[in-house]
């Protein structure tokens, strides 16, 4: 008899659990302006980051705004245009089954929870340059790069203007390519014949009007062709349902390559997220916060 209630028992503890997990059609994941939410006859209310969405919510979206949302399957969705939506025509657009986007927009929402942000200005303390250099490129020791047709490289310069020359050295310190941007960052095609037969390349980037204020150098590997196919899957599976160039859909990206442990690529997709969406401070928020995780700013 025992057995029996505390199979019963758990049946309704798994049928709690899965009716709380339905019990909202989105979160939301980043909000700018002055955009409201109502629930059924209720009045109005200002929307806030972190909330829930039920199915018979209505959202306002105001002038100049932007909502990104998380579907409960993990889907996202961007919101620009000004103007109502009933949360339950949004969900049908969604529509399918639960995918493994999940994972990563369950982190990325708890990652920038207020308690999350408290932790964690309470366990770094205050942000300072991590290198004693004029420039600063964004990367850890040794990266390697899964997108090396569109390599990225980003750096932080001190006080020092462009135009930037950027030199890329094979390991022997033999100079393989050498570029100018006025911008502090910049696209390299790893692939590229000039590249070719280069396991791992060394860059370095300096000022053009005072060559001593420089960078530390910093090594970029290639990932071998067993290691390229050993991620490919796993990366395809989520990068299909995310194919839109939205800025929600550049930060699910940046999980998923910060999870592969691949930070150019997480990088590259952080600021292709804020180019997308310049006026999104949590977007801005979310890769300085990526930027203590990986070492990269102290």
């Amino acid at each position: 008899m025992k057995t029996v209630k505390l199979s019963f028992f758990s049946i309704f503890l798994l049928s709690a659990t899965l009716a709380g997990a339905q019990s909202y059609a989105f979160k939301v994941l980043a909000n700018k302006g002055a955009n409201e939410v109502k629930s059924g006859t209720e009045a109005w209310q200002p929307i806030r980051t972190g909330a829930t969405l039920k199915s018979d919510d209505e959202l306002k979206l105001s002038d100049n705004s932007y909502i990104g949302l998380v579907h409960a399957n993990g889907k996202p969705v961007e919101l620009k245009q000004p103007g109502s939506y009933k949360v339950a025509d949004l969900a049908a657009k969604v529509g399918g089954s639960s995918t493994v986007l999940g994972k990563y927009t369950d982190f990325i929402m708890s990652n920038n929870s207020a308690e999350a942000k408290k932790n964690r200005l309470s366990a770094t303390g205050a942000v300072h340059r991590g290198e004693a250099t004029a420039i600063t490129i964004k990367l850890p020791e040794n990266p390697s790069v899964y997108n090396s047709a569109k390599t990225v490289i980003t750096w932080e310069a001190n006080k020092v203007e462009g135009p930037y020359i950027v030199v890329i050295n094979d390991m022997f310190g033999e100079q393989l390519a050498k570029l100018e941007t006025n911008e502090s960052a910049i696209q390299i095609d790893l692939d590229d014949a000039k590249f070719a037969g280069q396991n791992a390349v060394v860059l370095e980037v300096y000022s053009k009007t005072d060559p001593t204020k420089k960078s530390a150098e910093k090594m970029i590997k290639k990932l071998t062709p067993a290691e390229r196919v050993a991620l490919k899957t796993s990366i395809d599976e989520v990068a299909k349902d995310i194919t839109e160039e939205t800025a929600i859909n550049k930060i699910i990206l940046a999980q998923l390559y910060e999870e592969k442990k691949l930070p150019i690529d997480a990088i590259a997709a952080y600021e292709a997220a804020i180019k997308l969406a310049p006026e999104v401070q949590e977007y801005k928020d979310m890769y300085e916060d990526y930027l203590i995780r990986a070492g990269i700013k102290r």
